[in-house]
């Protein structure tokens, strides 16, 4: 087969692919087996990738199509194209997801004595309340605005909660305005729990929208409120830095983010309530047309409702809790012992985090230790590894950090630990411009030996995911920590290169991109397939959250044309199409959407009988092949090799429960099982972690 004649046909448009995934994930709320709280928590999930999805990639497109840009995919599909498939799938799933909460959820958790009470139900002792609440809390902080001629329409930050308001009659000064905005201070809690003396119930929360419906009219004496509706407005929050003006990384992230909550207007969520007169004049102010109004039945921001599980006190009606387990190997008083003899392999998040927590806290305490490099892409504002660095520093020891100023809605966060760092004296550095460093790595120096023969020792760890506490008991990851002299060597090899200048140098196991990590996996399937095409087992099996890359998929088609079996494990977007005659027979494409986030990137080539197994942080991207700094490291020790396959590969080909298979034209189809219930993540549960 010729490699570059693959059809724009043969490849699936990744836009749409990602509301297929969110429509995936929808179906967890729908789904009668999930615990109830666990359902309205993905009914959020859905709303917060929604967002994004509006603020990057359909702002995207919006921008193709203003800029008359070239078609943006392999799929060739002309952004105008594009733009009207996906609203209307994006409408059909908007619609989808306030059925499903109005019309289930929400009556399912008032069954459970967990309600929403809307305005009209009110009871006389809770309207006196919310009342009392409205002039106590909220009308102090509020600001409305007229809008006439000394009044223009205001700034309205994105995603933020507003109200349009019509108004009848003048004012103090005769002043005659038939519109206001009144903007929800971002301060403002969303929800508001009902005190349990006039709950009526063991959980009531009104939400704030609802209060301020019922008060508006406070804000505007002596006229008439004919009409308040709730609006929202999303905007492009895609950071622009012009890398071949750029002089200083820190000071353009820096002033891009002051922009980033005014960029241009790409959607407009109003209520179903909400006048023609009042769409029509919003649509006109932010510069939308109609097919980017979205009117929804209840709060236009269902992502709010993320509070409620936390607030509610009912395990029965969310997931059993757990207790990740410890590696077998794992000695937490004796880690670099450990790691003297063996490698160490943890499965987050059914295995603990607590070991690279020690690993990295080791910097700071062990008299031994005197250097520690890390690169650091997602840790949250409240990153107890980061405190751990900062301490390092502060102690004298060599701290150099790989920060990545560019990492989606994470880079304020990251200026201000880079800003910390930089305080107590770390080597604080941006990565390379044009290349987000996206891969997971720390290295650990160490002084050992007795007092005539003290020689320098280095640990590393690699890992699929970030250093982020938090998702690492909401991912599933893998991370390897090991004293592998070559490993070691490859990695610091990489923090060469982002901290200093020069050519990149060989290195013996790690595929690197951008420089070689796309040629070693075309060379990997090009290895199974001619493997096969001499008639021998060959196999590929790879997991991963995105298959984009045009390369790599005409080079799976070939591979699955010479007769390669193969198995793709893609949680969210796949343009390559399954299971076609002469094309892609041979191929098999299934998502795993469960209670946890699938993360971890997993690549195993039989090659022969030698069973390669790579670990990843990597996609199969463009961007991640050619424009980010990413590793793809193998498990060298046997046994740890046929751990990745039993707990990150074989059980997501076995799945039955929360598996979604893929056909040709893009459609997934829910498995059921037929006798014996298999859930990869469920299994993982019970054999590597422990109930509480």
């Amino acid at each position: 087969m010729n490699r570059r004649a693959t059809l724009p046909t043969q490849f699936l448009n990744r836009e749409l692919g990602i509301l297929a995934l969110n429509g995936r994930v929808l179906a967890m709320a729908a789904d009668d087996a999930v615990p109830l709280l666990e359902r309205l928590r993905f009914i959020t999930i859905v709303s917060s990738n929604l967002d994004e999805f509006f603020e990057i990639r359909v702002a995207g497109l919006k921008e193709g199509i203003k800029l008359g840009l070239p078609e943006p995919g392999p799929d060739a599909r002309p952004a105008a194209e594009v733009f009207e498939a996906v609203s209307r799938e994006a409408h059909a799933l908007v619609a989808a997801k306030y059925r499903l909460l109005n019309d289930i959820v929400l009556p399912a958790l008032a069954r459970e004595g967990i309600v929403f009470p809307r305005r009209e139900e009110w009871n006389p002792a809770q309207r006196q309340w919310i009342r009392e609440f409205f002039f106590r809390e909220l009308l102090p902080v509020l600001t409305p605005i007229g809008l006439d001629p000394a009044h223009p329409f205001p700034r309205v930050f994105n995603k933020s909660l507003n109200f349009a308001v019509e108004l009848e009659g003048r004012d103090a000064f005769g002043r005659g305005s038939r519109a206001a905005i009144v903007q929800a201070p971002r301060a403002l809690p969303r929800l508001i729990r009902l005190p349990k003396a006039i709950a009526g119930g063991p959980y009531s929360f009104v939400f704030l929208s609802s209060i301020l419906h019922a008060h508006v009219g406070e804000l505007f004496a002596g006229m008439n409120v004919p009409g308040s509706y709730q609006f929202r407005v999303t905007r492009n929050s895609d950071l622009f830095v012009d890398e071949e003006e750029i002089k200083n990384l820190h000071t353009a992230v820096q002033g891009e983010l002051l922009h980033r909550h005014f960029g241009d207007a790409v959607r407009l969520e109003v209520a179903d309530n909400c006048s023609e007169r009042m769409t029509e004049f919003l649509l006109q102010q932010f510069g939308l047309q109609p097919a980017d109004l979205y009117r929804v039945e209840g709060p236009v921001n269902l992502y709010r409702l993320r509070e409620v599980p936390d607030q509610v006190e009912r395990p029965d009606l969310k997931y059993p809790p757990f207790q990740p387990g410890l590696a077998p190997a794992i000695d937490t008083d004796d880690l670099f012992g450990v790691l003297k003899k063996q490698d160490v392999l943890l499965h987050h998040p059914f295995q603990s985090f607590l070991p690279v927590i020690d690993f990295i806290r080791a910097t700071a305490n062990d008299p031994s230790v005197i250097a520690i490099k890390q690169t650091v892409y997602r840790t949250g504002t409240d990153s107890e590894l980061m405190e751990i660095l900062v301490d390092a520093a502060r102690k004298g020891k060599e701290v150099t950090v790989v920060v990545e100023l560019m990492a989606r809605f994470d880079e304020e966060a990251n200026l201000n630990w880079a800003a910390r760092l930089e305080e107590v004296g770390a080597h604080v550095v941006y990565g390379v411009v044009g290349h987000k460093t996206h891969a997971k790595m720390a290295l650990v120096v160490r002084r050992e030996g007795d007092a005539d023969g003290k020689v320098l020792r280095r640990y590393v760890h690699l890992s699929t995911g970030n250093y982020h506490p938090a998702t690492a008991r909401q991912y599933t990851d893998f991370g390897l920590m090991t004293a592998n002299e070559d490993l070691c060597a490859d990695v610091n090899e990489v923090f060469k290169q982002l901290t200093g200048l020069g050519r990149a140098g060989k290195m013996k196991h790690v595929w690197q991109s951008p420089f070689t990590l796309h040629r070693n996996i075309i060379a990997a399937i090009r290895g199974e397939a001619k493997l096969a095409a001499e008639g021998k087992p060959a196999r590929i099996i790879a997991k991963m959250n995105s298959l984009l890359e045009p390369r790599i998929i005409e080079e799976l088609y070939a591979a699955s044309a010479a007769g390669v079996r193969i198995d793709l494990i893609v949680r969210g977007v796949c343009a390559l199409k399954p299971g076609i005659a002469g094309l892609s027979e041979n191929i098999r494409v299934r998502s795993i959407i469960g209670r946890f986030l699938e993360h971890s990137r997993v690549f195993y080539f039989q090659n022969g009988g030698s069973d390669e197994v790579y670990l990843a942080s990597a996609d199969w991207m463009d961007r991640n092949f050619f424009r980010r700094i990413e590793l793809c490291f193998p498990v060298l020790d046997p046994a740890l090799k046929r751990r990745v396959i039993r707990e990150g590969l074989q059980p997501y080909l076995d799945d039955n429960c929360q598996a979604w298979e893929m056909a040709a034209d893009g459609s997934y189809e829910q498995l059921k099982p037929r006798r014996r219930r298999r859930s990869a993540q469920e299994e993982l549960l019970f054999t590597l972690a422990t109930p509480t």
